[in-house]
């Protein structure tokens, strides 16, 4: 995606003292995130859906890839088959059971007979040999063109559960959101990627997982993700679970990683921005690989499928986002 950078205001001004407390203040009908839970709710029921029918797309687009793969390497070695089993007929044809006996039968010595009958016999079982791989490939064929169909559908069908499931979280960001931003800059993917089930959607997971930044939990693919961030260098303060009526914190599903390194301070600026920027940016190039559901950084929110929207919080720089990133997980 050719996003641009969010440009840091000129030179560093020093920001306030940071804070290590998870805690963010909120008022209101918000979250300590800045948020409606309404908000809150919809995009996650919608980006989760957005998030698992994508997953689902891919599959079954790799799916139809190895299946026509296969099926061409299946129809060749028919076409190779059938060349063989005609001449065999043919074969037999001109040559018929008269004429074969005669070929034993007029053996000059009795060795010869023998070898003649065991080579009759031999041609016989190769001919049946490849007359039952004939009649099995045939069966392979037809099993891999219904399964190939099957996908072809499952593809279709996903692809038009992503646009519904699209118009959703469009619908969601309307709410408070307003339109759409620039952005950061999105780096090449790198992180390793979490489980996935059979059919490319992500497993739904408990919060299990000591939370190492809280006395909390979180799910494996959350602490997946905070641990793939620490790998990429992204070492800052981070808290991630805590206890609220809603959003994705008490299931263990989200972080907030702090822009400056000790804690939560004022709004970020210079390197801390930067900072910011670039933790922004990793987790949406990684999205597909870690799982996630939205990321929301300096006034701005980025979901699946819509990309970034400006975000109203509550006007603080916790609300607002202004001091960390935060990061929901499928």
């Amino acid at each position: 995606m050719g996003l641009c950078l969010l440009v840091a205001p000129g030179a560093a001004v020093a920001a306030p003292a940071p804070s290590p407390s998870p805690t963010h203040s909120g008022s209101g009908g918000t979250d300590p995130d800045g948020s409606p839970p309404s908000l809150q709710d919809q995009l996650t029921a919608a980006s989760q859906a957005y998030t698992d029918a994508k997953g689902r797309l891919a599959a079954a687009q790799q799916a139809q890839a190895d299946l026509t793969a296969k099926l061409a390497a299946t129809q060749q070695r028919l076409v190779t088959l059938t060349a063989s089993i005609d001449a065999v007929a043919s074969r037999t044809y001109r040559v018929g059971q008269v004429g074969t006996l005669l070929t034993v039968f007029n053996s000059v010595s009795p060795d010869d007979f023998v070898q003649r009958a065991l080579t009759l016999r031999q041609l016989a079982a190769f001919d049946d040999a490849q007359l039952r791989e004939l009649r099995q490939v045939e069966a392979t064929a037809t099993t891999q063109k219904a399964e190939l169909a099957r996908q072809v559908n499952a593809a279709q069908t996903q692809t038009v559960e992503l646009s519904r499931r699209k118009s959703q979280i469009q619908q969601a960001l309307a709410i408070t959101a307003g339109g759409p931003t620039s952005g950061v800059v999105i780096p090449a993917p790198s992180a390793d990627p979490a489980p996935r089930n059979p059919d490319g959607s992500f497993p739904n997971q408990k919060c299990s997982e000591d939370d190492p930044t809280t006395s909390g939990c979180l799910t494996p693919r959350t602490l997946h993700a905070y641990q793939q961030a620490r790998a990429a260098g992204f070492t800052h303060y981070v808290a991630c679970w805590r206890e609220q009526s809603w959003g994705e914190h008490p299931l263990g599903r989200a972080c907030d990683f702090a822009a400056a390194k000790n804690g939560f301070g004022g709004v970020a600026t210079g390197s801390d921005r930067d900072y910011g920027n670039r933790l922004a940016g990793y987790f949406i190039a990684n999205a597909d690989r870690l799982g996630v559901l939205y990321v929301i950084w300096y006034h701005q929110i980025w979901t699946p499928g819509v990309g970034w929207h400006y975000y109203k919080g509550d006007g603080t720089p916790s609300g607002d986002h202004m001091n960390h990133v935060h990061l929901s997980e499928r």
